[in-house]
């Protein structure tokens, strides 16, 4: 651990890549390093050294698609943070410690009433906390919602980064979902950063049945091992296909036609297509997964079906601890799942990540 450092060094987003509609050129994105001043902080906010940051196919969205940032360019990008608090809220010092990707501002009505995860004022790293993000060598944030590690044995702390969102945004869908022991249920893009968690976590929690949904034959053979019982290969297929073959395999095993819940983690146009088809009676669809594609869907079937389609938007910091310990205790598998890099292959990385999705998310680690 060091100590307070005289500037902070990181990767900035100089300017996401952009697309003229009418000359019909992309004009690429721009990453450069920066040292950027340590900020003066609040009694109640701490400065953490990174351990950590995991690449998200969020930071792709913000710099290769167009998905707009709350704290416009420059700003550094990356919310899935593990660290060391280095200054700051003495409570704090020294204590290494997981960054919520959502910060509530804890004081509004959504706040008061259970929906801090939705707060319209919360501040995520690499978005909305002004120009910080967790590409960097430190990171203000404030101290209330942080998340101790205490007793990680073995586990690398930079590991742990992917707490801070694809492990904990599967709980909080799960919770959304109200899934209970016994339940059935379909994770569309299982293979993917969100949705390999998304499988352990409903299955951790006591789903009878998880079926996984994905193009890639390799991962789905390894969710196979951590959480699904049987697995769809989407590649080729149609979503009409694929429904065919998910009634298949209910009869063959003996499953249920009903009830099931459909977690749309892959947020592409023919995930959220699967994910519909295979919404039936009494059944429930939680989008997990962001697009900015419209997908077409008569809402007259959820009146017949007496079904749900469900929104969910990160996790509440409430719930980070209790993530945690299901990782440290072997229900969620995390090692299996992640891979570290040098943070100045950040260029090499998003390019690489963006073009295919990656075996293991890809967690960059502090090389200034």
């Amino acid at each position: 651990m060091g100590g307070m450092p005289e500037k902070i060094m990181t990767w900035q987003m100089v300017s996401p890549a952009s697309f003229n509609k009418e000359t019909k050129e992309t004009t690429p994105g721009k990453l450069e390093k920066k040292e950027i001043p340590v900020p003066k902080l609040q009694p109640d906010e701490v400065l953490v050294e990174v351990a950590g940051c995991g690449v998200c196919h969020t930071d792709l969205g913000y710099f290769y698609d167009g998905v707009p940032t709350v704290s416009k360019p420059p700003l550094t990008l990356g919310h899935e943070i593990s660290g060391t608090v280095v200054a700051g809220d003495q409570a704090w010092m020294g204590k290494e410690v997981i960054i919520p990707a959502v910060m509530p501002c804890r004081k509004c009505e959504l706040c008061k009433t259970g929906r801090s995860n939705r707060c319209l004022a919360q501040k995520m790293p690499g978005n909305s906390l002004g120009i910080y993000g967790g590409f960097s060598s430190h990171i203000p944030v404030p101290s209330i919602d942080l998340c101790e590690v205490k007793n990680r044995g073995k586990m690398v702390l930079s590991h742990l980064s992917v707490v801070a969102d694809a492990a904990t945004t599967p709980y909080q869908a799960a919770k959304r979902a109200s899934l209970q022991p016994g339940d059935n249920v379909v994770v569309v893009g299982i293979t993917g950063g969100v949705g390999q968690y998304m499988g352990q976590t409903a299955k951790a929690l006591g789903a009878r049945t998880v079926v996984g949904i994905a193009r890639n034959q390799e991962k789905l053979e390894r969710a196979l091992k951590f959480g699904a019982d049987y697995v769809i290969s989407s590649k080729d297929k149609d979503a009409g296909a694929i429904s065919k073959e998910f009634r298949a395999l209910c009869k063959e095993k003996g499953l249920p036609g009903t009830g099931w819940k459909i977690f749309e983690v892959s947020g592409s146009k023919a995930g959220q297509e699967i994910g519909l088809t295979l919404l039936s009676f009494t059944g429930k669809l939680i989008v997990v997964g962001f697009s900015m594609v419209k997908t077409e869907y008569a809402i007259g079937r959820l009146m017949a079906f007496d079904a749900e389609i469900i929104g969910t938007w990160g996790c509440p910091p409430e719930y980070y601890p209790i993530v945690l310990d299901m990782v440290l205790n072997g229900k969620i598998n995390v090692e299996n799942f992640v891979e570290t890099r040098p943070m100045s292959q950040i260029a090499e990385t998003f390019a690489e990540a963006h073009k295919t999705p990656p075996m293991k998310r890809i967690v960059l680690t502090p090389d200034f």
